[in-house]
Formats: structure tokens, sequence, C-alpha cells
């Protein structure tokens, strides 16, 4: 056994103290704060060498142990004090140690990055669940049907096999707190889901995911922001929502590829071949993602002025718009790369292949092809939107798409980068879609 799968193995020992956390209730943080505290005083012996990082050891004190014991300390008193569910603390924890542990196994027998995700997501995944299930039974609490569990225990494995792929491993606190509060999130939210629906959208999800990272269109972390996106897509929103989004990664990942030599001899090519990662697929899917989110959410009463229900059409418009923008845009720069003679948004002028804010006429009628796409799937699949609707979709992309031209030839490259573009681009293509949605009275199909 390698001293990087005994120290695993040690850690996935000390994360099992959560599992008494049911049991001791409002204490169930004071195990981890006693581990932290004895992490701080060992600068020698076994115990040290089990657990320290090559960083650890250069610095004589074992912080990797200490920051984890302090992260899982805190995420307790949480748990404690506030509506966070004893799951979601036994949960996190299990799903953060236990899937370090298959990752090592796994990167002892297959190096590479696509081994170490598929390690984390397995361990992760079992870990998560068995911590799920311990912590109703001790707990004497309600346990989630099976279905629901797997969902939620994949969910966090996939999440933190993103923040992993991400950060370093020094940032196991920012991945056990990020797992946790996603897990409190999702419980909050999921309604109860079959073993047809978890198993659908595990085995679309994941095909999709591994065919962009074969294909590569995708780099691991952006295979895994995919999957993790499609899987929360498909159970919080359904299949139809599903098919929207993927239409944008599986197209506009394609279209990298189009004349790809040609577009890197100008300069204009995607790097890495024109696979996207996970800063790529965010800034262009967070604002869909949130609108998923919203629309999940919108049946539960909030705690505003004394209660407000919040309508999920607005959502339904702000979702498909802000993929319709990232749609439209992304074949708009990627087609149009290969065209000569962009003439600057906002003047007009003519400027050099690559510029920021620079435009062609074929980019624009690909953008605007990439918008109607969208638009038609959503009018097909998306049960509340109907013709109309599919219009407003169709404006929202090219607006959100001219948006994204005007803010590159304003500001990026200076106060802004491209990922931050495209999030405001996709941001404005969703208050297009609710905005005219709302103001317009666009109505539900039923």
């Amino acid at each position: 056994m390698t001293s990087t799968v005994r120290r695993a193995a040690g850690f996935a020992a000390v994360g099992s103290i959560a599992l008494a956390a049911p049991l001791l209730g409002a204490a169930a943080a004071l195990p981890f704060a006693a581990v932290a505290a004895l992490a701080a005083v060992v600068d020698d012996g076994p115990v040290f060498d089990l657990f320290a990082r090559p960083g650890d050891r250069e610095e004589g004190r074992l912080n990797g142990l200490i920051g984890f014991s302090l992260a899982a300390t805190g995420l307790g008193l949480l748990s404690a004090v506030t509506a966070i569910p004893a799951l979601a603390f036994v949960g996190a924890v299990l799903c953060l140690c236990y899937g370090n542990l298959v990752a090592q196994l796994f990167g002892g027998r297959w190096p590479g990055p696509f081994a170490d995700a598929v390690g984390f997501v397995g361990g992760g995944t079992l870990g998560c669940g068995v911590g799920i299930a311990a912590a109703a039974a001790l707990g004497g609490t309600a346990s989630p049907s099976p279905p629901t569990a797997v969902f939620l225990a994949t969910s966090a494995a996939l999440l933190g096999a993103l923040l992993r792929a991400v950060f370093f491993e020094r940032d196991d606190p920012l991945v056990l707190l990020s797992v946790g509060f996603l897990l409190w999130f999702l419980w909050a939210l999921t309604e109860p889901v079959t073993a047809t629906e978890v198993g659908v959208a595990l085995a679309v999800t994941v095909a999709v995911g591994y065919a962009s990272y074969a294909l590569d269109t995708a780099s691991v972390s952006g295979m895994l922001s995919g999957v993790f996106l499609g899987l929360l897509t498909v159970v919080l929103g359904g299949i139809g929502w599903f098919a929207v989004i993927i239409a944008f990664f599986g197209i506009g990942g394609l279209s990298t590829k189009f004349r790809y030599e040609e577009k890197e001899q100008r300069g204009v090519a995607e790097e890495n071949e024109g696979a996207r990662g996970s800063a790529n697929v965010f800034s262009n899917a967070a604002v869909a993602l949130a609108a998923v989110l919203g629309y999940a959410a919108a049946p539960f009463e909030l705690a505003v002025a004394g209660g407000v229900r919040v309508e999920a059409l607005p959502f339904v418009y702000a979702f498909a718009g802000s993929v319709s923008t990232a749609m439209s845009d992304t074949l708009s720069s990627e087609i149009g790369g290969v065209f000569d003679r962009p003439r600057l948004i906002t003047t007009l002028e003519p400027v050099d292949p690559g510029t920021d804010g620079g435009v062609t006429w074929q980019g624009e009628v690909a953008g605007f092809a990439g918008a109607s796409v969208i638009a038609l799937i959503a009018v097909g699949l998306l049960d509340t939107v109907g013709t109309a609707g599919g219009g407003v979709v169709l404006v929202a992309g090219v607006a959100g798409m001219t948006v994204d031209s005007l803010l590159g030839a304003t500001v990026e490259g200076g106060r802004l980068g491209n990922q931050s573009v495209n999030f405001l681009a996709t941001l404005s293509g969703a208050v297009v879609g609710a905005g005219l949605a709302v103001v317009a009275g666009v109505p539900a199909v039923a």
C-alpha cells in the first residue's frame, strides 16, 4: 500500500467519526474539534507520517488534517444550530473521505485525471449514500427513498470531483463545505424521484459526458461540469430541459472543431484543441443552472414579506433564453471566425479576425440559426412553451449574442475577461427571455 493510499485511508477513518453525529446531536462537531486540536500538536512520529502531505512535511505541521477537521467542525456546528440536516453533514464528510480513498486506489492502477475523477465519483457516491442512510437510521428521522438518495449522493460526488479537478489538494475544506451545502439545498428542493427517473438521468448524462471527453470536445473538468449540470437539469427540470442544454453542449462543442486548424492559424481557436473546461462550461451554463434551481424552488413559499409564492414560468424562459444565448454566441464565434472582413459591432469599422467585438455577417447568420435551434427544441419539448414562447426564446438568444459582442467591443480584455463576458451575455438573454414572457403575457401551454 502506497503512502498516498495509507493517508487517504487514515482520513477516511477520521471522517467515519461523522457517523456518530446523529447520536451526539448538538455535540456532533466536538470529535472533529478534538482531532484538529490533537493534530495541531503532532509534529513527529507514526501519526504524523500517516497524515502528512508533502507540504505538511516541509512545514512540520499537519495542516491538511487540521483544515479538514476544522471544516468538518464548522459544518457540524451549522448542522447543530441551523436547519442543515445531519444527513448533509455525514454525507458530505464521507463523500470527500471515501471519494479520495477510491481515487487514490484508482490512481495507483490507472494514472491520469480521468481515472482519478471516476474513482472519486464512485467512492464518493458510495460513501455519501451510506452516510445519508446511516444518518437517517441513527437519528430516527425519515430516510429519503433509495432513488432520491442515489441522486443526492451522485450529485455530491460529482461536485466534489469537479472542485478537486479545479482546486488543489489542500482545498479539501472548501470541497467539504460546498458538498455539504449542496446536499442541504437539494434535500430541501427535491421531490421524491423514481428509480426510472434517476436511472435514465444517470445513463444519459454519463453517456453524453463520456462522449464529450472521448471526442475531445471537453476536458475532464469540462466533462464533470457537464454531467453535474445535466443530472440536476434532468431531475429538477425534466428531460425536455436536458434536451435544450445538451443541444448546446453537443452542437457548440462540435462547432469548436469546425475548421479548427484554420482558426488556430488565425489565432481565434479555443485553447486545448477545442476541449472546453469547467470555466467555459459554467460561464455559459451557470445562469441556466440558476434558472433550473429557481424553477425547482418555485413551488415552495418564500419567507419574504409574510410569504411570497414565486411563479415558475419566468424561470422556464430565463433558462431557455440563457441557453439560446450561449448557443447563438458560440456558433457566431466558431463559424464567423473563419471568415474575413469582420467589423467592429459598435462602429462597423473593419478589424482583424479575432478582435473582441468583431462580427461577420456569416457569424450573425450562424448565431441566428443557433438560437432558432434552441427555440424549436423548447417549443417541441418544454410543456409550457408554445409558438409565441419560441419567438421569445429566439429573440432572447439574438439579444444575448448582441450583448456579448457589445461587451467584447467595449470592456473585454480590460475590466472583464472572456468568461465574465459569456456569463453576462447569458444573464442578459435570461433577463430578456423572462422579461418578455412576463411583459407580453406569453401564455403557458398546458
